[in-house]
């Protein structure tokens, strides 16, 4: 066995130096030809080349976003020491025609001589590396600068800066989308990108093989960027009014503007105050005034607003993000509140289309009603007496409302809730998009008197973009248009790729209903006792409605106040819905505060829009527009901001801010006491109304007066003033103002607690 086992190994080992002999000769023969193939097959250099993101243009071309080619200046370490020549030549020519310290590269190569990567600048502009760059290029002359090149990129540019910031979003410094369009549409805006390589071939001789980066496609937004001017406009004129002036703190937490075509659901102008520079999001000057939101991101009860001392002493980066968070989100789509008393004619429409009411019934109003042994206000303290539809609707009240919906019922009610989108998402083109699915009553949750508080824009939350996109099926027809930012994609070379066409999902009421509703609506300017006449812009006849909600806690003092309307009067084509969460004054609850913002934009915006006049022009009003006229020619310089509100806005009605809620789920506080002056709350009364009975526990009540017309004038509020209790009446509608005549009993809230929610597993 032993010699077995030799005489193996010997022949083993006979076989090894054979083998052994046969490489030595084949690397002496062909070494070289072997040594060519594997090199051939090694990567030796490469690079990416970056792809441009596409343009987001205004429908008009106008540039909102584009992306600018700049350019990294890169050391190679490695390279720039392998020759003594190269590098006192190529940091001179560095200081000289980049503005690098030649100290800061000798301090690089000396500590990492092995480096071939390295960041001396950053996003350097064409201008400012161009004659580097042709220094590069002259190879012959110049060749011994090695060691430096430039790295493309592109950087997004925002030429507008704030204009239309929510809806827009920004990017990151990798190139995607954050928020809005370009969050979006991060698939169709980004491009691919493309590389660059270099190798040696079988002859040992640098080759190049490029694949093209391929750039994104652009956007055409619905978005009219001289209208969207001209509501970011007033939204800080607002702003500055207001600011600091009765708490330090802005002009309201939120105040949001959405215009859209009432035929196409194409949004026309989206925004909301305050704002923030796309092009530096992170500037902390933009937190200041604005509330302070915990880790959630959510309003602190506590009222705390942001000043700079108080934003550096945040104990965390990640408490200091979410405040900007706060600001970046879009507060039309994000947001959610409760709507107030422009839900009423959702309420009117969804009972004169299931036939519950005719249009003919006549209610009585005697300032609140009993429902389930829940006293429930009427937002006038005296109530308004006999009242048709048509005036229920006009003076925005919450006893007719609630006799209304006890006719419809809670199935019919809640079946049209889902008709006109509350609850569901409008899947508008936006990231972001809140769901309010928890935020509105089911079968089994809603009670009579829920029934009633619903009737007037209680117990539910809704963004605006819910709001306006089933507000316009109300007044076109009842056709329900899906809202969409966007009408069109095109290529890089300007070929469309796609055109979005207005998509119509249903028929939310009859266009007969739709006529009663508009009929309604106009009332709310036109009447005697109208709620919105001051949203009327001179020359034009427009309707609407008014919303005032109370926030949670009741009794709190604070409020969401808001318009929603439409022009022109007998043929509408645009809808405007103005929101103001919580004003920065004494008494918040007054929706002139939005009415007055509604009717300055409409002043610019239906001139621009071609769309004629409709009424007379006083000699006050074309005082106004000559006035105006000189103010667009040449603004003025912006003066203080008012400590205790303008002359006009305190002789004649103290506005108070709305509800809502910036930042804060939903309305973290953000239960709107649903009526046009204090759209009361879940407890309010009904007044006895012909033909109508108490099915659901209402009881009737008598008294109606209009002692309120006496009142004195309170010169330090504008507000008519009971002598005998103090309470504060607006001397235009009979409104009650501020706590004193609080609607809602405190315990009554909405079903999802109010609080805005994106709740990713919600099937909606």
């Amino acid at each position: 066995m032993r010699k077995k086992l030799a005489v193996l190994f010997f022949l083993i080992l006979i076989a090894f130096s054979v083998l052994t002999a046969r490489m030595v000769m084949i690397i002496r023969a062909d070494g070289e030809k072997y040594k060519k193939q594997v090199i051939s097959q090694l990567s030796y250099h490469s690079r990416t080349i970056p792809s441009k993101r596409g343009d987001i243009l205004d429908a008009k071309g106008t540039k909102l976003a584009y992306s600018e080619k700049v350019y990294n200046i890169i050391l190679d370490a490695k390279i720039m020491l392998s020759e003594k020549e190269y590098a006192e030549p190529t940091i001179a020519a560095a200081q000289t025609l980049l503005g690098i310290d030649g100290s800061k590269i000798r301090e690089r190569l000396a500590s990492h001589p092995q480096s071939s990567y390295y960041v001396l600048e950053k996003q350097k502009t064409y201008e400012e590396v161009k004659a580097f760059q042709e220094l590069l290029e002259n190879t012959d002359e110049n060749k011994n600068i090695q060691g430096i090149w430039l790295e493309a990129e592109y950087k997004r540019r925002y030429p507008n800066n704030t204009m239309a910031c929510d809806a827009i979003g920004f990017t990151t410094s990798d190139n995607q989308g954050l928020y809005g369009l370009e969050e979006y549409y991060n698939h169709v805006l980004n491009g691919t990108s493309g590389r660059e390589y270099g190798y040696l071939n079988g002859e040992s001789n640098l080759e190049r093989t490029t694949i093209s980066a391929v750039d994104g496609n652009s956007i055409v937004t619905t978005i009219d960027a001289n209208i969207q001017a001209i509501v970011e406009k007033y939204l800080k004129k607002f702003d500055d009014q207001y600011r600091n002036n009765f708490e330090e703190r802005g002009g309201s937490n939120n105040t949001g503007c959405i215009i859209m075509e009432v035929d196409t659901g194409e949004i026309l102008a989206m925004a909301s105050y305050p704002v923030f520079d796309l092009n530096n999001p992170k500037d902390v000057a933009n937190l200041i005034g604005r509330p302070m939101v915990d880790e959630k991101g959510r309003i602190k009860q506590e009222k705390e607003y942001i000043t700079a001392a108080s934003y550096a002493a945040l104990p965390s980066d990640e408490l200091k993000s979410q405040q900007f968070n706060a600001l970046w989100r879009n507060f039309c789509i994000n947001d959610t509140y409760e709507p107030g008393s422009v839900s009423k004619p959702f309420t009117v429409a969804g009972a004169l289309d299931t036939g519950s009411i005719t249009g003919d019934e006549i209610y009585t109003c005697n300032g609140y009603l009993m429902v389930g042994g829940e006293r429930i206000a009427c937002h006038t303290t005296w109530g308004d007496g006999p009242l048709t539809i048509g005036q229920s609707v006009e003076r925005s009240c919450n006893v007719a409302m609630m006799y209304i919906n006890e006719a419809m019922g809670i199935q019919p009610f809640l079946d049209y809730q889902r008709i006109f989108n509350f609850g569901l998402k409008t899947n508008i083109d936006l990231a972001g998009e809140s769901r309010t699915a928890l935020l509105v009553y089911n079968q089994d949750t809603m009670k009579p008197v829920d029934l009633a508080t619903n009737s007037f824009g209680q117990g539910f939350n809704v963004t605006m973009i819910q709001m306006i996109a089933g507000f316009c099926s109300l007044i076109n027809g009842g056709n329900y248009y899906e809202p969409h930012m966007v009408s069109k994609i095109i290529s890089p070379s300007g070929a469309t790729v796609e055109n979005i066409e207005p998509r119509l999902l249903k028929q939310t009421v009859s266009a007969s209903t739709s006529e009663k509703i508009i009929e309604y609506c106009n009332q709310v300017i036109t009447g005697e006792k109208g709620t919105g006449k001051t949203a009327r812009p001179a020359g034009y006849m427009i309707g609407g409605k008014t919303g005032t909600a109370e926030t949670l806690p009741r009794d709190n003092g604070e409020y969401v106040v808001s318009f929603m309307g439409y022009a022109p009067a007998d043929d509408p084509q645009i809808a405007i819905y103005v929101v103001v969460d919580r004003a920065n004054v004494k008494y918040q609850d007054d929706a002139k505060f939005a009415t007055r913002i509604v009717r300055n934009i409409l002043t610019e915006v239906l001139p621009y829009l071609g769309i004629f006049m409709t009424e007379e022009l006083t000699e006050e009003e074309k005082a106004e527009l000559e006035a105006l006229q000189l103010e667009i020619m040449s603004p003025p310089v912006p003066e203080s901001n008012p400590q205790e509100g303008s002359e006009e806005e305190q002789g004649t009605s103290q506005e108070s801010p709305q509800s809502g809620t910036e930042g804060q789920d939903s309305s973290q506080g953000s239960t709107q006491s649903g009526t046009e002056g204090q759209d009361s709350s879940q407890g309010s009364t009904q007044s006895g109304t012909e033909g109508q009975g108490s099915s659901q526990g209402v009881t009737q009540q008598t008294g109606y007066s209009e002692a309120w017309r006496d009142f004195p004038i309170d010169p330090e509020t504008g507000y008519a003033k009971d002598p005998a209790t103090g309470i504060l009446i607006d001397p235009e509608t009979g409104d009650t103002i501020g706590n004193s005549g609080s609607a809602t009993p405190a315990g009554l809230g909405s079903p999802g607690g109010n609080y805005h929610t994106e709740d990713d597993d919600n099937p909606f």
